[in-house]
């Protein structure tokens, strides 16, 4: 048998290299989880609904003055990607806001005027706002009784042998995970600290939400703090594209955590390319991080998409090899 033609060549190396490239960005896309507590609503997510450009509050102020903007446009990146569990043993004391990441260093600030959400004890509904479904758990703690919120929290400031939540895979719907928990008996302004741990990667999130019980305890702010707010999904949305979180706040630049459901639906039809290959990877996991059926077919689109690219390539390569005889 002769040996093959050059173009045959070519085209045989092209359909060997192309199919493989696809198979690729199924396995490699980053993960997609993030997100930060919307009620009580958190600190970032405080500042980000004031607006990273002209927040209004003198605490979100502070917050920008001290780490820029690019803090509150990265909202959902509060995180460590090989946490573990090890918190405690990663996030320095007064450092649990920001979770020991500089870039957020303005959350750990040491204020008595942080935007409050007002709370009572006995039940309540926690909702976690989220940019795509994933599994894990949520733990949510809350300061003991004499906290001082003239400083900022330490390990040893939250009640960790009894946290006020916990919910493992909770079912995401309208932007939020939404749990239940129990708030006991305190008075004055506190902190709620959630932690968000994944089951399928080491990465976790971390949020510290202000939360006023009434009353008076620990150091009084000169003026009462304003009135916490939680951005809006358009607010969101708006601002989505100046995050420098891989995939416009859809990724976590982190190579070492688990690829997962895409982005929400809107974003997949505003964000580009990059969506498109979030999605392609999001195949690979999607059956065991609880993506919805909407991810399901950004995803088998993606991987379609590739495929069919490699397949008319392979296609044009092969005519032109049997032109040229």
């Amino acid at each position: 048998m002769p040996a093959p033609s050059a173009p045959r060549r070519v085209a045989a190396v092209a359909a060997a290299g192309l199919a493989p490239l696809a198979l690729t960005a199924l396995a490699a896309a980053p993960a997609a989880a993030h997100g930060s507590m919307g009620d009580p609503v958190s600190r970032v997510s405080q500042c980000h609904a004031e607006g990273p450009e002209s927040p209004r509050s003198q605490a979100c102020k502070a917050v920008v003055a001290a780490g820029g903007t690019q803090a509150l446009y990265d909202w959902n990146g509060v995180r460590i990607g090989d946490a573990g569990g090890r918190h405690q043993e990663l996030i320095p004391d007064g450092r649990l806001c920001s979770a020991g990441d500089p870039q957020f260093k303005g959350l750990d600030l040491a204020r008595t005027d942080w935007p409050t959400t007002g709370v009572s004890s006995g039940a309540y509904t926690f909702k976690y706002r989220v940019t795509a479904p994933h599994k894990g758990t949520f733990t949510v703690y809350l300061t003991k009784p004499g906290y001082d919120p003239s400083r900022p929290p330490a390990w040893s400031d939250l009640d960790l042998s009894a946290p006020v939540a916990t919910s493992t895979d909770p079912v995401a719907a309208d932007g939020f995970y939404t749990f239940s928990g129990t708030l006991p008996e305190r008075s004055g302004t506190h902190v709620l600290y959630a932690v968000w741990q994944r089951s399928d990667s080491p990465e976790a999130f971390y949020s510290c939400s202000d939360v006023s019980f009434g009353g008076g305890s620990g150091a009084v702010a000169a003026a009462p703090a304003p009135r916490a707010e939680t951005p809006s999904a358009a607010q969101l949305a708006e601002a989505a594209g100046l995050s420098t979180i891989e995939n416009h706040g859809h990724g976590d630049q982190d190579h070492r955590t688990t690829a997962d459901p895409a982005a929400p639906a809107s974003a997949a039809a505003t964000d580009g390319p990059n969506e498109v290959k979030a999605a392609a990877g999001d195949a690979v996991n999607l059956a065991e991080t609880g993506g919805g059926s909407r991810t399901a077919y950004l995803a088998v689109g993606g991987a379609a998409a590739l495929a069919l690219g490699a397949a008319a390539m392979f296609a044009s390569v092969r005519r032109r090899a049997l032109g040229g005889r």
